[in-house]
């Protein structure tokens, strides 16, 4: 019977308590015992017993591993059966209030790196990238649009460049740092451009407000780079273009350690099992050769379907781990 192995496998406080925060939220070790305030080792063997089990799933990424409940199959099946009663649970409350505080501290940390760096941003881009210019690949390829969105604009490089290109030009970021830095940055009367302050995963933006929206090297610092393009397909009108410029998957854990990156780039696979859950369609896609032995890959791709007529997506993180994962979300 494999419902025996499931309930063996929870017979355990501990692993009942991670089953339960990783619903909600991926994680890696490091974060885990900091909720539970437990030993790496303890949390390391129970995370195993989950895992082979099949109630969680793990991605690597270079040298870390992220835990998270799984996504699909029989163990996610058996998890939503129970999820209820776990909500109900007055002690498991305790570590998702625990869990909130150390996801506002990551924001909060995020945010302060970015209000530091924003001075030095462009020089920093240009350590990682050399000079290659991506703003310039994007732009080349754009039409004429009536609204347009740099989510996640850092100090407006793309903004000033899409001058041309629509009539309204919002640019959301979430480090006021790097909003002083758009403004410097920007043409002096020129009133088509809004600045907003606000995260990429929760735009401060109404539903269908734009035609275009880029986000342009920013989901790999992002917890769910799948809510982030959930968002845009929101804030979009259907038959508009979203925009994406990011690395290839690459090992290089600098980018994690000087540039606080939380995923180092991502296959193509999950870049467009993300989009067609999302509801887009790619149209274009291109790969370019850029310093530090990184590739960048930028995907043009246009709003089909709105994410709220998709039943069978709950606006939550999909991962896939392998390249040859199939998209099995299709209605």
């Amino acid at each position: 019977m494999e419902a025996i192995k499931y309930f063996k496998a929870l017979s355990d406080k501990t692993r009942l308590r991670l089953l339960n925060l990783l619903i909600r939220h991926e994680l890696n070790v490091n974060e885990i015992t900091n909720i539970l305030g437990m030993g790496q080792s303890r949390i390391s063997r129970h995370l195993k017993i989950l895992t082979d089990c099949g109630l969680l799933s793990q991605r690597r990424d270079g040298l870390w591993v992220f835990y998270r409940a799984a996504p699909e199959g029989e163990g996610r099946e058996f998890i939503n059966s129970m999820e209820n009663i776990l909500r109900k649970d007055q002690d498991l409350k305790i570590d998702l209030s625990r869990l909130e505080w150390v996801i506002e501290e990551f924001e909060k940390n995020k945010t302060k790196y970015f209000d530091a760096i924003a001075p030095d941003w462009d020089k920093l881009k240009k350590n990682i990238f050399g000079n290659f210019n991506i703003t310039k690949e994007i732009v080349s390829k754009l039409d004429m649009y009536h609204t347009a969105a740099d989510l996640g604009c850092g100090t407006g490089e793309l903004l000033a460049a899409l001058n041309n290109k629509a009539d309204k030009i919002i640019g959301i970021d979430k480090s006021s740092k790097m909003l002083e830095e758009v403004k410097q940055r920007l043409p002096r009367g020129e009133n088509k451009y809004d600045l907003r302050l606000g995260k990429i995963e929760h735009l401060p933006m109404k539903e269908n407000e734009a035609d275009l929206a880029v986000i342009n090297m920013v989901l790999h610092h992002l917890p769910s780079p799948f809510n982030g393009i959930a968002e845009a397909n929101r804030i979009l009108k259907t038959g508009g273009t979203l925009i994406i410029a990011d690395i290839k998957k690459h090992d290089n854990e600098d980018m994690r350690r000087i540039y606080g990156h939380r995923w180092l780039g991502f296959s193509d696979n999950e870049i467009d099992n993300w989009l067609f859950n999302a509801g887009f369609e790619i149209k274009i896609s291109s790969q370019y050769n850029v310093e530090n032995n990184m590739k960048i890959n930028l995907y043009f791709a246009e709003k089909i379907q709105d994410i709220r007529n998709l039943n069978q997506i709950n606006i939550k993180e999909i991962y896939y781990e392998h390249e040859d994962d199939k998209r099995d979300y299709r209605a």
